[in-house]
């Protein structure tokens, strides 16, 4: 058990120790409970149809929400990117999940990713604003920057997320290109 808990991603030989011993005084029933709950994930969790957001329905909760603005879609690289934008509470749009990003150097191209998706969805002429929201590393700048050149000519809004100094960061500790994209971003107070 220990060493499959330690396979998992973040949890190394002490954290799997300490995670097997609580697993072994817990009662059967709570066993019994979490180790369904596993299996049922694995069993039942899926893709979205729409969004490829993870879900256990065909349409996941957001996607199939009539008060969302569905013509607005932010696309993220993974569903604890779309996570993180939920839980401000403050993003009403949809989104789509590519589950990825663009990587020449690992091999990993445009159509390893969920990009196909993305553009059936933009068919039905609906969605009036793309926001990309890919991470600021040279994977996620070179994501956004494919996803705008195939969307432009399509008479989409294409918008990226402001990217700059994190709050409570120092500047002097900052690198160049985030304080420029800070000073390209700002916003009047």
């Amino acid at each position: 058990m220990i060493d499959e808990l330690a396979a998992l991603p973040g949890i190394g030989n002490k954290s799997a120790q300490r995670l097997a011993f609580y697993i072994i005084g817990m009662s059967p029933e709570r066993v019994e409970r979490l180790s369904n709950a596993i299996v049922d994930a694995r069993r039942n969790v899926h893709y979205c149809k729409v969004c490829q957001n993870l879900t256990d329905a065909e349409i996941c909760p957001i996607c199939g929400n009539p008060e969302r603005d569905h013509s607005t879609i932010m696309v993220v690289e993974n569903p604890r990117d779309l996570a993180a934008y939920e839980k401000t509470g403050k993003y009403k749009g949809t989104y789509h999940v590519l589950h990825g990003a663009i990587s020449p150097m690992l091999g990993i191209g445009p159509d390893d990713i969920k990009l196909k998706e993305l553009l059936k969805r933009l068919e039905d002429n609906t969605v009036k604003e793309v926001i990309i929201a890919t991470n600021s590393s040279l994977e996620g700048e070179t994501t956004a920057m494919y996803i705008s050149k195939l969307l432009k000519p399509l008479g989409i809004r294409v918008t990226r997320i402001a990217s700059g100094v994190p709050v409570g960061g120092d500047l002097e500790y900052i690198d160049e290109v985030t304080l420029l994209r800070a000073l390209e971003g700002r916003t009047e107070i």
